[in-house]
């Protein structure tokens, strides 16, 4: 398919609004971070994740209500993948301290049912186990086999044959589990996921994915400067930002304004902001590969004149790329449910201001520098 193949825009003419477009959105995005701020998910905040599995659909407002009851303090629950599936979020890290023996009667009471009357003798207890000795191996062996079944994470704590210890961790998940047993009476379910990240984790990561993108970025501005010259490697850095920046900007200027888009920022958004910076710098490349082209056949001809003629040769490839790709995360922006949203969110948005961005943002800053440097380009 050919498309835009006799384009004669003159899209250089039009940079000044190009500018005020650019700067507007970059404003705007950066007013809303520093007033409204970004909100992390547990990858960056720390917090603990758990994924519930239940045999039949549930109504995700009812669960909310549950679990709002089991003082937990702020709880974010979503569906996860389907009707079945629900994700639930919280910044605890253990259960809190008057929740805990609640906890531990739980799990007295479930030896009870097993052993009548049986003698317990906790050894140790921290915030998120409890040790338990018993009178030989044989019951210790049975019951950390029976509660593990009974989904009880239990494990003994030494495999010697004379181990007459069993350790049970309790979560948060246990006590979630442990209540919505009570209030979903009709509906089984089970613990797929229980995730955990200590603050300390979390602001690492958030440091590591920084340097991961302002790596790259370097990475790519030494890769242009000895493919192409220096300010067109320049330029294309710049337009990268530009790209993140404003993408970013969007995270925070759409929260709590659009139903489905309060996104966190999580590890899987960072992987898609460097897939973002990819296809971004593709893109600009391809228009900086047909202006070299260009400078070389038409020497005598104006730099304005060349990077106008490039970017409509290339808009034909430009428009079917883009367009296929943009196609294709929206359908996983509309159907790919909560775990793939804030992914497919990024890369839609992206790469529509990415491609904005290699057209009117890298290519226009090319020609003010030769402009305002009175500096002939050429290869």
């Amino acid at each position: 398919m050919r498309i835009f193949e006799n384009l004669h825009v003159d899209y250089l003419s039009k940079r000044k609004l190009f500018y005020i477009i650019s700067t507007s959105l970059f404003l705007l995005g950066v007013i809303n971070v520093i007033f409204r701020g970004l909100v992390f998910g547990i990858d960056f905040k720390g917090g603990t994740e758990i994924v519930l599995q239940f045999d039949n659909p549930v109504e995700i407002s009812q669960i909310r209500q549950d679990v709002d009851k089991i003082g937990l303090g702020t709880v974010e629950l979503k569906t996860f993948g389907s009707e079945t599936g629900v994700l639930i979020r919280t910044e605890l890290q253990n259960i809190p301290p008057q929740i805990f023996p609640r906890v531990v009667d739980n799990i007295n009471k479930e030896i009870h049912s097993i052993y009548q009357g049986l003698p317990l003798n906790i050894v140790d207890s921290t915030a998120n186990s409890v040790t338990y000795e018993f009178a030989n191996p044989d019951t210790a062996n049975i019951l950390t086999d029976k509660l593990f079944s009974a989904g009880f994470q239990t494990s003994k704590v030494s495999e010697e044959p004379n181990n007459r210890r069993m350790i049970v961790s309790v979560g948060i998940a246990d006590w979630i589990k442990e209540n919505l047993k009570q209030r979903v009476q009709n509906n089984s379910f089970k613990v797929i996921k229980e995730d955990h990240v200590g603050p300390k984790v979390g602001n690492e990561l958030k440091q590591d994915a920084v340097i991961a993108v302002a790596l790259s970025l370097l990475a790519i501005l030494i890769y242009l400067a000895f493919r192409f010259k220096f300010i067109f490697a320049f330029g294309a850095v710049l337009a990268l930002f530009h790209d993140v920046l404003i993408t970013l900007g969007f995270y925070s200027i759409l929260y709590n304004v659009i139903p489905g888009l309060n996104l966190e920022i999580d590890l899987t958004v960072v992987a898609a902001f460097l897939t973002l910076v990819g296809y971004s710098i593709n893109d600009t490349v391809i228009v900086f590969d047909r202006v070299r082209e260009n400078l070389k056949i038409h020497k005598t001809m104006p730099l304005k004149e060349v990077i106008n003629m490039s970017v409509n040769r290339t808009m034909s490839r430009t428009i079917l790329t883009g367009g296929t790709t943009l196609l294709t995360v929206l359908v996983l922006l509309i159907f790919g449910g909560e775990v793939l949203r804030a992914f497919a969110f990024t890369l839609f948005f992206g790469i529509i201001i990415g491609t904005y961005s290699s057209i009117f943002v890298a290519s226009a800053l090319v020609l003010e520098y030769a402009n305002r440097s009175k500096r002939k380009v050429q290869f």
